[in-house]
C-alpha cells in the first residue's frame, strides 16, 4: 500500500487524500505539513457541509495527524467565507480558548477573528500562540478567505528542531536559561492602536476599562501590572517563565518554547534572565538565524485550512500585499 493509499485507508470512510505544497519538509519520516486533499472525485469542489461530517467522523485520527505531524493543512475542499470556516472548527470539536495578547484582531462570526491586523508591510515574528500566558492554546486553525498577491506567507517552524540545535552551539546558555528563567515585560497603550502590529490595548485585552478588574484578570494570567503615567498605559511583567517545555505525546522533545527572540531589547518589550540580568545578544543573534534556517515557508490558497500544534510550532507573517484576509481560531 502506498502512502497516499494508507492515508486513506486510515481516514475511516476515504474521504481524505494526500497532497503536497510548496515549502513542505520530511522530519523523521513525517510530512511537516501534512496535506489532506479530497480522496476522490465526488468530495472535490465546494461541499464543506461534507467536510463538516467527514471531520466529525474523523476526529481522533485528524487530531492524531496534527500531533505528529505538527500541523494538517486541508486544501482543495472550496471552504469560502468565516460562516463554513466556523463550521469546520466545530467539527473538530476542539473547546474554544479566548486570545490574551498584543495583537489588534476582530470578531468576526462565532468562534472565528481575524488574525494580526497590524500593517501588512511588517514581519510578525515567529511565536507560539500566548506562549506567555498560563492557559494557552493546544491547537491554532488558520483560514484563507483572500490570499495576497504578493507576500503574506504564514511560515512555521518545528519548535524542537530550534532547542536541539541552540543545544548543539550553546548548551551552557540553554540549561543555565531554563534552570534561572524567563522574565519578559510588555507596555500597552490603553485604547487599539492598529498601526501597529502589537498595537492591542490593555483595555481590550483585559476586557475592561477597569484597572482593579484589569489587574484581577492580569494575575489570573500569571502576569504582575505596573501603570504608566502617560496615555494610561500599563507595563505587564511574566515570569519566571521556562525557555523549553516538553508535553506529552510528542516523542520527548523539549520545544523552543518562549519568545526570546521576538522580545529580546525591543522598543515596548524586554527578554531577560528572570533576575533582571541581561541575556547576551550574540546569543539571541544566533537563535534567530536557528528559526528562520529551520521555517517552512508555506503559501496561502484561497479555502486553505491550516491547523497547528501550538504546542510544537512557532508561527508568523510575511510581509504583505494587499488584500489579505486569514482568519483564525484557537482551541484548547
Amino acid at each position: 500500500m502506498g502512502e497516499a493509499a494508507a492515508v486513506v485507508a486510515a481516514s475511516r470512510d476515504g474521504f481524505f487524500g494526500l497532497g503536497e505544497c510548496k515549502g513542505q519538509v520530511v522530519i523523521d519520516g513525517e510530512q511537516v505539513p501534512l496535506v489532506l486533499t479530497p480522496g476522490s472525485d465526488e468530495v472535490s469542489g465546494h461541499d464543506h457541509k461534507a467536510l463538516v461530517a467527514a471531520l466529525v467522523s474523523n476526529r481522533e485520527w485528524v487530531e492524531e495527524k496534527v500531533v505528529a505531524n505538527s500541523g494538517v493543512l486541508l486544501r482543495g475542499f472550496g471552504v469560502r467565507d468565516a460562516v463554513e470556516f466556523d463550521a469546520i472548527v466545530d467539527a473538530l470539536g476542539w473547546p474554544d480558548i479566548r486570545y490574551v495578547g498584543p495583537a489588534p484582531r476582530t470578531h468576526v462570526h462565532g468562534r472565528i477573528w481575524t488574525a494580526n491586523e497590524g500593517p501588512l508591510e511588517e514581519f510578525i515574528y515567529y511565536h507560539h500562540e500566548m506562549v506567555l500566558i498560563k492557559e494557552f492554546p493546544g491547537k491554532v486553525i488558520l483560514f484563507c478567505e483572500v490570499p495576497p498577491p504578493e507576500g503574506g506567507e504564514t511560515p512555521f517552524v518545528p519548535s524542537f528542531r530550534v532547542t536541539e540545535r541552540a543545544l548543539q552551539e550553546f548548551p551552557d546558555m540553554v540549561e543555565e536559561l531554563d534552570a534561572k528563567g524567563l522574565r519578559y515585560t510588555f507596555t500597552a497603550l490603553s485604547k487599539d492602536d492598529t498601526k501597529s502590529m502589537r498595537g492591542r490595548g490593555w483595555e481590550d485585552a483585559f476586557a475592561t476599562t477597569d484597572k482593579a478588574v484589569a489587574e484581577q484578570r492580569a494575575r489570573a494570567l500569571g502576569m504582575d501590572v505596573e501603570w504608566l503615567p502617560e496615555e494610561g498605559g500599563v507595563r505587564t511583567i511574566l515570569g519566571p517563565r521556562q525557555l523549553t517545555r516538553v508535553f506529552p505525546g510528542r516523542k520527548g522533545r523539549r520545544m523552543w518554547f518562549n519568545t526570546v527572540v521576538g522580545m529580546h531589547g525591543k522598543e515596548l518589550s524586554s527578554a531577560t534572565f528572570a533576575d533582571g540580568s541581561e541575556i547576551p545578544a550574540d546569543f539571541v543573534r544566533r537563535c534567530g538565524e536557528i528559526i528562520e534556517e529551520e521555517s517552512i515557508q508555506f503559501r496561502w490558497e484561497k479555502g486553505d485550512v491550516l491547523i497547528l500544534d501550538n504546542l510544537a510550532t512557532l508561527h508568523g507573517r510575511r510581509p504583505s500585499l494587499a488584500p489579505r484576509r486569514v482568519l483564525v481560531a484557537t482551541c484548547k
